[in-house]
Formats: structure tokens, sequence, C-alpha cells
């Protein structure tokens, strides 16, 4: 299974909502909490193309987005076949 990333901030909504799907399936991930330093937020913006809004999710070198496009993935039944590459 590729490393599942996701950066995040405490009192997120959709962060823990992206947390919860991944748990609930039995995912383990990394977590990076960007709220108190901003240097990781130049970091997870640079990989995800910009984008500056928590959650940022990463399974292996994939960009999957935020929470709206890893629960579209889990909708399409995509998300297990990349998990499983």
């Amino acid at each position: 299974m590729p490393p599942v990333e996701i950066y995040t901030t405490p009192f997120c909504g959709y962060c823990h909502m992206a947390k919860r799907l991944l748990k609930g399936k039995g995912i383990a991930f990394s977590e990076t909490n960007v709220l108190l330093n901003p240097s990781l937020r130049i970091v997870m913006a640079q990989r995800a193309g910009g984008r500056r809004s928590v959650p940022q999710i990463f399974i292996g070198q994939t960009h999957v987005g935020g929470c709206d496009e890893l629960y579209a993935l889990e909708r399409a039944g995509k998300l297990d076949a990349m998990l499983a590459t």
C-alpha cells in the first residue's frame, strides 16, 4: 500500500471527516498539522498545485485533493484501487 499523507489543522471539520473515512477503512496515514508552522503550509501548497486549504491528501505521489475529492473517490469505487497499487 502506498503511503497516505494528510495535511490538516485541528479545528477543520473537513479534516476530521477525511480522517474518519480513512480510519474507518483501516488505512494508516501520516498527518501533518500546518496550523502553527507556516513553512509546512508552503510545502503543502507546493505539493498541492497551489491549494492552501486543508485537508490536502496524498496517496503515494498522487495528490488526491481535499475531503470532497476523497469521498468522491470512495463513492466511485476508486479509492481502494488507488490504495492497492
